[in-house]
């Protein structure tokens, strides 16, 4: 309530927002706690569980808002609805409990916001879709730089689609070129990822089976928010001495330099589950206590301590080192890109909480068939068939084919 308040008030929100306050943190504990007591943890869901953590990420979520795009109440409600299905829908494994969690964030928010048109969000059957929940960095088609991308609401996905395409194209010409069908699912994936690496501490755990594109649409995801994208190049001699050169250079762009850095990694290049130690430390606080020798760790202060004071930290090493850690929290972002086959997610995930428990999880669901005959569309578009109809017809034949 007082982050919350202290938010709306000091940046000036009008008093139709700021007086929604205690009955959105209501309609937020009553979806926790009903969240908590229907999915439970188990074995092969390891990471149904549910804490203070995730009930903060909703309301961080939140304080991303700005008085200039929020101007009604309504709108704020939505974006609460948004952060939630983000914060908890996007862990469920499968649409049989993203169902679930949809009518539990249907119910509870008609009983706080029962004045707001909510149920255009959830409706089911009768041929009817339901409007996309969609807040996202660049809604309003835009390609910004980096700094001034504006938390709002997307209202159709082809708008969306445009954007993401325009920035492919800026993407291909600069990098190596990623062949890319952005379809529905894609470009609400990239949405989520933009969301989780914009902010402070933020680190996502994709989790999908291979091909999925969670590399590729991470890439895009680090383009759109300026960030350069960094990885490991495992061979048989990479040692873990090798991953520590690798988490300084990566530290020393984002902490001494201050540039965005993505740490792209992906479970087939954990080749030592030392890695992982490494891992679990930068994900939980960024401090990584033997990253640096002492004589390094000196050198890391001498060079930080005019900016640390500049920003308002006394000349004290300790205060200067933690001036450098916050400036990792906020330019390093991990993107994990794992599969859920087989048992090694979650058995790292119990030998490392914070892979599970400091990172915001997307679940990448299968292909639907829209997506499928997209890619069908794409691949067939220089083939000529004859008919426009035998085309259509090949098109939606090829997500059926297999």
């Amino acid at each position: 309530q007082t982050f919350l308040d202290g938010h709306l008030s000091s940046q000036g929100f009008n008093s139709a927002i700021s007086s929604i306050s205690s009955n959105l943190i209501k309609g937020a504990l009553a979806v926790h706690k009903e969240v908590s007591e229907t999915f439970r943890k188990t074995a092969a869901n390891f990471h149904y569980e549910f804490n203070i953590r995730h009930l903060a990420n909703v309301f961080q979520g939140l304080l991303v808002a700005t008085p200039l795009v929020f101007k009604d109440a309504e709108k704020f409600v939505f974006l609460w609805l948004h952060e939630s299905e983000r914060v908890y829908g996007d862990r469920l494994v499968d649409y049989d409990d993203l169902n679930k969690f949809k009518a539990i964030m249907q119910s509870q928010a008609r009983k706080v916001f029962s004045q707001f048109n909510i149920a255009r969000f959830y409706i089911t059957g009768g041929g009817v879709n339901p409007d996309p929940l969609i807040f996202c960095h660049f809604a309003d088609g835009i390609i910004q730089s980096a700094e001034d991308l504006s938390y709002d609401q997307a209202t159709n996905l082809l708008g969306l689609r445009t954007t993401l395409e325009a920035a492919l194209d800026e993407f291909n010409e600069m990098n190596a070129v990623m062949n890319l069908v952005l379809f529905d699912d894609a470009v609400l994936h990239v949405a989520r990822i933009v969301r989780i690496i914009k902010q402070t501490g933020g680190h996502a755990l994709l989790v999908g089976v291979g091909g999925s594109g969670k590399q590729s649409l991470s890439r895009l995801a680090a383009h759109l928010c300026g960030f350069s994208v960094m990885q490991i190049m495992v061979n048989q001699n990479y040692s873990l001495l090798d991953f520590k050169t690798d988490l300084q250079n990566m530290y020393n762009k984002a902490g001494i330099k201050q540039e965005g850095v993505l740490f792209l990694l992906t479970d087939t290049q954990i080749s030592n589950e030392k890695f992982l130690v490494y891992l679990n430390d930068l994900l939980s606080s960024g401090n990584i206590p033997d990253l640096y020798s002492k004589d390094e760790k000196e050198t890391i202060i001498n060079g930080l301590t005019n900016k640390a004071k500049g920003a308002g930290y006394s000349a004290e090493p300790a205060s200067v080192w933690m001036y450098f850690i916050s400036k990792i929290r906020e330019n390093l972002h991990c993107c994990m890109c794992f599969s859920p086959v087989g048992p090694s997610l979650r058995v790292r995930a119990r030998r490392f909480p914070a892979l599970a428990s400091c990172t915001v999880i997307d679940w990448f669901q299968p292909w639907p068939v829209q997506a499928l005959a997209s890619v069908g569309k794409k691949l067939l578009a220089n083939t000529d068939l004859g008919n426009p109809e035998v085309m259509k017809a090949v098109e939606y034949f090829m997500p059926t084919a297999f």
